[in-house]
């Protein structure tokens, strides 16, 4: 490991840069799982060191279910990170998180499949995951969005989804009355492979839409969610979304220590395995 960078961003939709052009250096960093979804920035945000990766490409063209998770996660972790501050564009599946709001998640409930969502496949490790996010970052997060007086929620419980489809109107029902509160395509498997390789990952989610079952119940004439609409909502915000990721750099504690969810040998052993030089694109 390089360790000259302990706070990564990883950007979702819409966040495809983070620092002003000309001001960051740009790594390709090789990966025994393949190539990342972009090439990693290393600059200065909010007066700290922070390595920045977009996680659907700088074109947005990585499909949810496509995307290269443990290629990315042990990158930043081979560049130092400790600390993963990730964005999100998540529908609304409850009244109380409207588009607009943003969201520190504190829950997931996972319905993707055939994603490699671990590091060990060939060694058994149980992930220790009731709390997926690291609370001493979310307790941070809290403070910094509150203090931007935006629309937040200081807890949220996302319900991952394989995509890249959006849902029928019968599964947003559904799964809100699972208990959810919103809707990704991404926060799984990236999460638990962060806590594999030792690494705290704290949300930041920006509501874009009302997914699908609440917009039967508001009204005939209100449109589904489209990719379109997303995107477009996701550009007006950009400016705050940055500001809030800024605000929670600035937070995180100098001496930040990652929980220890899997035996710290273990995570090591994982960043130890070699560079396949197949992988290097």
């Amino acid at each position: 490991m390089e360790n000259d960078v302990t706070i990564g961003v990883i950007g979702g939709s819409g966040l495809y840069e983070l620092f002003e052009a000309g001001t960051a250096e740009e790594r390709t960093v090789p990966t025994p799982f393949g190539a990342t979804s972009s090439p990693i920035s290393i600059g200065t945000m909010s007066g700290r060191r922070v390595a920045f990766l977009t996680r659907h490409g700088r074109s947005h063209s990585v499909a949810p279910h496509r995307i290269n998770h443990r290629a990315n996660t042990w990158a930043l972790r081979s560049l130092g990170v400790r600390a993963i501050v990730s964005s999100s564009a998540v529908g609304g599946l409850h009244p109380d998180y409207a588009p607009g709001t943003f969201v520190v998640t504190d829950q997931l409930i996972d319905r993707t499949w055939g994603r490699a969502d671990t590091f060990f496949e060939d060694e058994v490790q149980h992930l220790s995951f009731a709390d997926p996010f690291d609370p001493v970052l979310r307790s941070t997060a809290v403070e910094a969005v509150a203090a931007l007086g935006v629309p937040y929620r200081p807890t949220g419980t996302c319900v991952v989804v394989q995509g890249p489809r959006f849902s029928s109107r019968a599964e947003s029902v559904w799964m809100r009355e699972a208990g959810g509160h919103t809707i990704n395509m991404t926060m799984t498997p990236e999460v638990p492979l962060a806590a594999e390789l030792g690494m705290g990952t704290v949300n930041l989610s920006f509501v874009t839409d009302a997914d699908a079952g609440l917009e039967l119940a508001a009204g005939p004439d209100d449109e589904p969610v489209t990719h379109a609409a997303v995107m477009e909502r996701l550009a007006r915000a950009n400016e705050v979304i940055v500001r809030a990721i800024g605000s929670i750099v600035a937070a995180v504690p100098d001496d930040f220590t990652p929980r220890e969810l899997v035996p710290a040998a273990a995570s090591a052993s994982v960043l130890a395995r070699t560079v396949d030089p197949g992988t290097r694109s």
